[in-house]
């Protein structure tokens, strides 16, 4: 199993300039495989929607976020082996053409170690900061795979869609990864998300929150139902890969997490991720944190 852990990104922890760089430095060193960033925009004042569209108040971490392409950079400057996550970028936020070129700049320039993971965000205030049409997510999050795709693997590069219009242009710029980083796709509870990844995606988001009612033979079983829906379509289903996050909140544990990981293990889940925002916003215990996880998912 591939054991990762989110970068600091959120909240008192990033008013340390190097605390970025510092912990992807001792994450890799104590052995994490992957490090994550995720894609909040801004905190609004009077939210019409709770957290993750829920009635839950949207936590105070997320008052002050680090953009993801600047962490996931910087991370990648001092490391040379942990692969770099986003769970995940929301999509419509951006110009497909501009994602396209970042994420195969970081690609390339970490030496292809980028996993994509997109999604479509929660927030109606996001949508409003970014002049993107909270109704039409779904379908610029498709549209913009199109432009991905063609992007990485095509030069000339044209699109023409309902959303952008890429006149046929030189971009000779590729990912590291041949053909293209694979893409990873959020879904929680939207039958169309869960159809999205089968017919198009390269692996699956999911996310827990411990404790709680943690069902790892749950998430299992809706991958599996992805990955027989793909083989519907006539792709390979083995293919779709999965990467879980664990968010831990207190009184969680060391312990508790890395029970969790083993969990998903035993369940056939061969990837996973945990989050430390809500247990710590100190930069050293938060690396003693992932490395007490590491070790004993180890065996250590």
């Amino acid at each position: 199993m591939r054991i990762g852990f989110c970068l600091p990104q959120y909240g008192e922890i990033t008013k340390r300039p190097d605390v970025v760089t510092a912990f992807a430095r001792g994450a890799e060193e104590i052995g994490a495989d992957s490090l994550w960033a995720g894609d909040r925009l801004l905190m609004p004042v009077h939210p019409q929607v709770g957290y993750g569209g829920s009635t839950e108040p949207i936590p105070g971490q997320y008052k002050r976020v680090l953009d993801p392409f600047a962490v996931v950079a910087s991370a990648a400057a001092v490391t040379s082996r942990v692969q770099f996550g986003t769970s995940v970028l929301n999509v419509p936020f951006y110009p497909a053409a501009a994602l396209a070129r970042t994420l195969a700049s970081i690609d390339f320039m970490s030496g292809g170690r980028l996993i994509p993971g997109l999604g479509i965000g929660w927030a109606p205030e996001e949508y409003m900061a970014s002049a993107a049409p909270m109704k039409e997510r779904g379908a610029r999050l498709d549209e913009a795979l199109d432009v991905l795709d063609a992007w990485w693997t095509q030069d000339p590069v044209e699109h023409h869609g309902r959303f952008w219009d890429i006149p046929a242009s030189h971009v000779d710029l590729k990912p590291a990864q041949s053909p293209r980083p694979p893409l990873y796709l959020g879904a929680f509870f939207s039958p169309a998300a869960f159809r999205r990844i089968a017919l198009r995606g390269d692996g699956w988001l999911p996310a827990a929150v411990i404790p709680g009612q943690f069902d790892p033979a749950a998430i299992a079983g809706q991958l599996a139902k992805i990955r027989a829906e793909a083989e519907e379509a006539g792709r390979d289903p083995s293919a779709i890969g999965i990467a879980l996050r664990i968010n831990p909140v207190p009184p969680s544990t060391p312990a508790d997490v890395a029970d969790a990981f083993l969990r998903a293990a035993d369940a056939g889940i061969d990837h996973v991720f945990a989050d430390f925002m809500y247990l710590s916003d100190d930069a050293g215990e938060t690396l003693d944190l992932a490395s007490q996880v590491h070790s004993r998912v180890r065996g250590g």
